[in-house]
């Protein structure tokens, strides 16, 4: 099973050119950024003053002081000034994580809603071939990837990075190069060690990853086929099958936990070394009163300041690196371009009553196999045309085509004269209804399913389409009526009730051309006969287009097309085609005999 990119198994460099992808919707902002870096930088200033203030208490309360009042008043006073600057540390910290959050929210919300309108403008193809769980995850952690990256490139990585310059500046100017050598060499070693063990762990963690997921699939797939399970007594077979998959994880989990001690430990030991010779350099230096008791708070003060938010160094490396892999992914699928697209200045399709030509069409989905060869007939407006035909002889395609999920190679399709290559596809579509062979319904309330035809109709118009639809008598016996949940995908209603829904929504949508699509193959006789009135009750007065795989169905057509291998053998009304004794009457005859 193919996995979308993840930080934890598939990305191995840092990928810095994909930070450049989310720079415009940023600077949307410029004036909010402005203000929130400037508060960063308070932050800073307000943080680095801080071990100043810590170095002033200790001095004061360590030196032999003239009176009673001055010993008191001296050092309360700096307590109350280390508080307020505490206190404003933490109040500029809110204010720009405030700030630069809604300017992170709104970009993720812009990209996040530009992502889904691109995925609907794109060709039937793309989704055909998509992995809709991969596709998912791979929006999902685009998003989250440029939540992390803004909120710990902005909140960690920067300000780390501005305190490092500051504190190493201001041990070289105060108390000599040493200081500052080893603070700044003890960073450096600190951050090298974490991406290097980092790096290394990687594999560890790679490896618990896809043992978890294995284990999680393993679990899933066992229990969506419970029944079959249950069928062949095979409980105590999947439950070895998952403890095996289980004990891998375990393993890989233990290599995960030793590698993660790795890490920390060596982080842990070179703070403690920066830490003892800085500590040591500085207590020589009081011992020599060439520091006071108050320099000596202030350096261990620095060195814990400085490494705190190293501590996530590691974690925050990984994450990064991932988070730039998976905006990347996420603005390739804005990349993707549809192969069928609107021509500039595309005509709106208007037709009160349609005429359909299929003029010499030819189409594959692959050249190396043709699917339509040369196909030519007419659908008058107000006529019942329909198309049979064995597998595989292109009646489907005929609908995609039409609807224009896929643009022909030769020849054109008109729609009263007029190309719908030339037309844009939201028009020619608006035209259009169908009753597919497998209605795939919304987990939602049948009232809203059949809504979806024209969210804008009034309740009496959509209780008016479920009436036509033959779908009242089912709605009065549900405990709910049109507010009962019909489940993923509709699978708490049959075959028959689901279309009936989609015929209702198609009633609703109230479009001038009509496609059923094979809408009666897997239903039973008395089903069949009950969607076959609603289909005949809606088409009056409008162009119907009837792929069909039961003849019973289509006895009645203006027209039926015989399709054999793409193109059309014999043609002609019902008595018309049984009379020439061809391969439709071979068809008949075959489903008369099997009734």
């Amino acid at each position: 099973m193919r996995r979308s990119s993840h930080p934890d198994n598939e990305v191995t460099t840092i990928n810095w050119p994909a930070f450049k992808l989310i720079l415009p919707y940023l600077f949307e902002f410029k004036k909010r950024i402005a203000f929130a870096m400037f508060c960063l930088i308070l932050t800073k200033i307000a943080s680095v003053y801080l071990p100043f203030i810590l170095k002033d208490i200790v001095d004061t309360l360590d030196a032999k002081t003239p009176t009673n009042l001055q010993a008191l008043v001296v050092p309360f006073g700096l307590v109350l000034a280390y508080g307020s600057v505490r206190l404003a540390i933490v109040v500029f910290a809110e204010i720009r994580d405030t700030l630069f959050g809604r300017v992170t929210e709104r970009a993720i919300r812009r990209i996040g809603l530009k992502v889904f309108r691109h995925l609907h403008a794109l060709d039937l193809d793309f989704h055909l071939n998509r992995q809709t769980g991969g596709l998912s995850r791979d929006i999902d952690r685009g998003t989250s990837g440029i939540n992390f990256l803004m909120r710990f490139m902005v909140f960690n990585i920067v300000p780390t990075l501005l305190e490092i310059i500051m504190v190493v500046t201001i041990l070289f100017v105060n108390y000599g190069i040493w200081f500052a050598l080893i603070t700044l060499g003890s960073i450096l070693t600190y951050i090298a060690y974490s991406i290097y063990a980092t790096e290394l762990r990687t594999r560890y963690v790679r490896a618990a990853n896809v043992a978890d997921s294995s284990s999680n699939t393993r679990a899933i797939d066992s229990l969506l086929n419970y029944e079959t399970v249950k069928y062949f007594t095979n409980e105590e077979y999947e439950a070895k099958a998952y403890d095996e998959q289980l004990a891998t994880w375990e393993q890989a989990k233990i290599k995960n936990r030793l590698s993660l001690f790795a890490l920390n430990g060596g982080q842990a030991f070179i703070i403690a070394m920066a830490m003892t010779a800085m500590l040591a350099l500085a207590a020589v230096n009081v011992a020599e009163d060439k520091m006071t008791l108050g320099d000596f708070v202030l350096i261990n003060a620095f060195m814990m300041q400085l490494f705190m938010p190293l501590n996530f160094l590691g974690f925050v490396y990984r994450e990064i690196k991932g988070s730039l892999a998976n905006i990347e992914n996420l603005f390739g699928l804005l990349d993707k371009a549809p192969k069928v697209k609107d021509v500039e200045n595309a005509s709106e399709l208007n037709a009160p009553q349609a005429d359909i030509s299929f003029n010499d069409i030819s189409f594959a989905y692959h050249k190396k196999r043709p699917i339509i060869k040369g196909l030519s007939f007419k659908v008058n407006a107000g006529e019942k045309v329909a198309v049979v035909g064995t597998s595989g002889s292109g009646k489907s395609t005929l609908v995609k085509l039409l609807f224009r999920f896929y643009d022909v190679d030769s020849g054109s399709i008109t729609i009263n004269e007029k190309n719908i290559s030339q037309v844009s596809q939201h028009s020619l579509r608006e035209h259009i209804g169908i009753v597919p062979q497998d209605t795939v319904l919304f987990n939602d309330t049948l009232f809203a399913n059949v809504n979806y035809g024209d969210p804008n109709a009034s309740k009496d118009q959509v209780m008016q389409a479920i009436e036509m639809a033959h779908l009242t008598k089912f709605v009065n016996s549900l405990p709910d009526g049109v507010e009962t949940k019909v489940g993923e995908r509709g699978l708490k209603l049959s075959g028959g009730e689901k279309q009936r829904v989609a015929i209702a929504r198609t009633i609703l949508k109230n479009p001038q051309i009509l496609i059923f699509d094979e809408a009666t193959s897997s239903l039973d006789s008395q089903s069949e006969q009950a969607i076959l009135t609603a289909i005949n009750e809606v088409a009056k007065n409008r162009t119907s287009l009837v792929i069909a795989h039961r003849l019973s169905t289509i006895v009645d057509s203006d027209n039926i097309i015989v399709l054999s291998e793409g193109e059309i053998v014999e043609q002609g009304n019902h008595q018309q085609l049984l009379a020439l004794q061809g391969k439709y009457s071979k068809m008949w005859q075959l489903q008369q005999s099997n009734n």
